[in-house]
């Protein structure tokens, strides 16, 4: 089974896509989009949708792991952060692909075995699970492939 974790943000986005097969998790790409501080959302969700929707027809995942949301301190943050989302469902839908959420909590508890693990604990177990000699950079990229190790651990063979 192949995985794409997705951690959703405005200007920057994570992504890892790993192979699994059984208990044998392999990373197979890893890295992040960025596009732009001071863009508006609108003029954003494009390269978005075009960066991602070639992303998934290179990788042929069987399923999309995204982040959901659960609390954001700046409301004006949440709202664009759920567009991004809407925009990253709707790339995965039109290539056929299941979509899986997971809170951080559920990340953290399938990755590090304690849902309250600081960010550095998940990316070391991170490097560990995936077997990579250092911790994936940036801190988006580490993260998407814990979403995507969530997801694996959440799936019934």
């Amino acid at each position: 089974m192949r995985i794409l974790g997705i951690d959703p943000g405005t200007s920057l986005i994570g992504y890892g896509v790993v192979d699994v097969d059984g208990k044998n998790y392999k990373a197979v790409d890893f890295g992040d989009l960025k596009t732009g501080v001071n863009i508006r959302n609108a003029d954003r969700v494009k390269t978005v949708y075009d960066f991602f929707d070639k992303l998934i027809k290179k990788y042929k995942p069987d399923k999309l792991a995204l982040e959901s949301l659960f609390f954001f301190k700046n409301a004006k943050t949440v709202i664009k952060v759920s567009e991004i989302r809407g925009v990253l469902m709707l790339t995965a839908a039109k290539n056929g692909i299941e979509i899986a959420e997971f809170t951080p909590l559920q990340v953290k508890q399938a990755v590090a075995s304690y849902g309250r693990a600081e960010k550095i604990q998940v990316q070391n177990m991170v490097k560990l699970i995936l077997n990579l000699k250092t911790v994936p950079k940036p801190d988006d990229a580490a993260d998407a492939l814990a979403i995507a190790i969530c997801c694996a651990n959440s799936v019934v063979y």
